[in-house]
C-alpha cells in the first residue's frame, strides 16, 4: 500500500520499502556516530542530552524529505515553504554545534538520495578529523581563559584599581563591560582573563575582595545552560 501511495504520488519509481528502511536504517547509524563524536569531543565542556539526540534524528529526517521529494520540483517548493513557517525556540549554540547540525543535514541529504556508500565516507572522514583535532586540541589556549565580574561601590574609582592584582596573577586580561546597577549604587565590571598556571584562586580572590569592599565577585570559565560534565 506504501508504494502505490509513493508512486502515484510521482515520488520516484524505483523507489521500495525495503530500500526505504536501507537507507533510513544507514541514516540513522550515521546519526549514532555523529552523535558519539559530538560526546566525545565535549566530555570536558558538557552537553546537552536532547542535542545529542537530535544528531542522531536529523539525517533520517533529512533523508525521508529527500526521498518524498524525488525529482518532484513543485512539491520541493511546497516543502521550502512549510518549513520557512518554523521558528527554534532555542537561541543559537555554539559555532561548533551549528557544524556538527550542518554535518547531519549533510549527511542526511547523502541518504536520501540514495549515496549512503558516500555518506558513510564523508562521516567516518569527518568525524576522524573533528577526534583528532580535540585530542590535538587544535587552537586551544595556552591558559584558562576565565569570566572574571566584580561588584565596586559608586563611590571608588574602578579605572586602574585592581590592575597590579591582574598583572600579579594573570598572563592576559582586558575589561569588557561597564554597567551601573541598584540605581547607580554600583558598578559591574566585567573582565576577561586568563589566570597564571598554578594560580592560588583563593589569594586572587582574596585581594580583589579587599578592594571591592567585600560585594559580589564571581570567576567563571563560561556560562552552560541545560548539561552534563562528566
Amino acid at each position: 500500500m506504501l508504494e502505490s501511495i509513493l508512486a502515484s504520488t510521482g515520488t520516484t519509481q524505483s523507489l521500495s520499502i525495503a530500500s526505504t528502511l536501507l537507507i533510513l536504517a544507514g541514516a540513522l547509524a550515521l546519526g549514532l556516530l555523529i552523535s558519539r563524536a559530538y560526546i566525545w569531543t565535549h566530555r570536558e565542556e558538557g552537553y546537552a542530552p536532547s542535542f545529542t539526540v537530535t544528531l542522531i534524528m536529523l539525517p533520517a529526517i533529512i533523508a525521508i524529505i529527500i526521498l518524498m521529494i524525488g525529482d518532484n520540483v513543485a512539491r520541493a517548493f511546497s516543502l521550502a515553504g512549510a518549513f520557512s513557517l518554523i521558528r527554534f525556540r532555542s537561541a543559537p549554540g555554539d559555532p561548533k554545534d551549528i557544524a556538527y547540525v550542518f554535518f547531519s543535514l549533510a549527511v542526511g541529504l547523502a541518504c536520501g538520495m540514495k549515496h549512503v556508500e558516500y555518506a558513510a565516507l564523508f562521516a567516518a572522514v569527518l568525524c576522524s578529523v573533528m577526534l583528532v583535532l580535540h585530542k590535538v586540541r587544535y587552537a586551544s589556549p595556552r591558559g584558562n581563559d576565565m569570566l572574571l565580574k566584580i561588584s565596586l561601590p559608586e563611590n571608588l574609582n574602578y579605572q586602574s584599581r585592581f590592575d597590579d592584582i591582574f598583572n600579579k596573577y594573570t598572563d592576559a586580561w582586558s575589561m569588557k563591560t561597564v554597567k551601573t546597577s541598584d540605581f547607580g549604587s554600583l558598578f559591574k565590571l566585567v573582565y576577561r582573563i586568563r589566570l597564571k598556571k598554578d594560580c592560588p584562586q583563593k589569594e586572587f580572590l582574596d585581594e580583589l575582595r579587599c578592594r571591592n569592599g567585600n560585594l559580589d565577585i564571581s570567576l567563571t570559565l563560561s556560562e552552560f545552560e541545560d548539561k552534563i560534565y562528566l
